[in-house]
């Protein structure tokens, strides 16, 4: 289904979009980031929360590490505040990005078994799909978060991964 290079080079995609992400969220005054929207997880602030959190969660699943504490409904609160989440982000995107370089072509097949708190219920998957999933759920939250971004006036990030500085020779 997918490669070790596929799943390093969206590693470092989604590295690449948080670094932009944090910089441009860091321009925008701590209400505007926490402003109601609209949408599911309300704000700005909340939904990258969210998906930091979620993040979290998958690679704990995928490497056996430390998971965050609280379900999906406590997640929008994960970090405070917007120094104590992009230090958070920072380092859960070492994270992925070292797990992400030592994968080998059989860590992505067989199951991932975990207990689902959204479902209450053991859950069983194959793996390639699970790390799919990871980074399509990144990509749609951050989407959520460029379309509040450029609502609020602000400069979004550049989204595309064929504008990924050294994004290798598949261009």
């Amino acid at each position: 289904m997918i490669s070790p290079d596929y799943v390093l080079t969206m590693a470092r995609y989604n590295a690449w979009q948080n670094r932009q992400l944090r910089g441009a969220l860091e321009r925008m005054t701590d209400a505007a980031l926490r402003q109601d929207r609209g949408v599911f997880f309300r704000s700005i602030f909340e939904t990258v929360n969210h998906l930091l959190w979620a993040d979290q969660i998958w690679m704990a699943r995928l490497d056996g590490g430390k998971a965050p504490k609280g379900g999906v409904p406590e997640s929008p609160r994960f970090q405070p505040t917007l120094a104590a989440w992009s230090a958070e982000r920072f380092r859960t995107d070492g994270r992925i990005l070292h797990w992400a370089e030592a994968l080998k072509p059989d860590d992505l097949k067989g199951a991932l078994k975990w207990h689902s708190g959204v479902l209450k219920a053991d859950v069983s998957k194959p793996k390639g799909l699970c790390v799919a999933h990871m980074f399509n759920h990144q990509t749609h939250h951050r989407g959520q978060v460029h379309g509040m971004v450029t609502a609020a006036k602000e400069t979004a990030p550049v989204s595309d991964l064929a504008f990924m500085p050294d994004s290798g020779p598949w261009l």
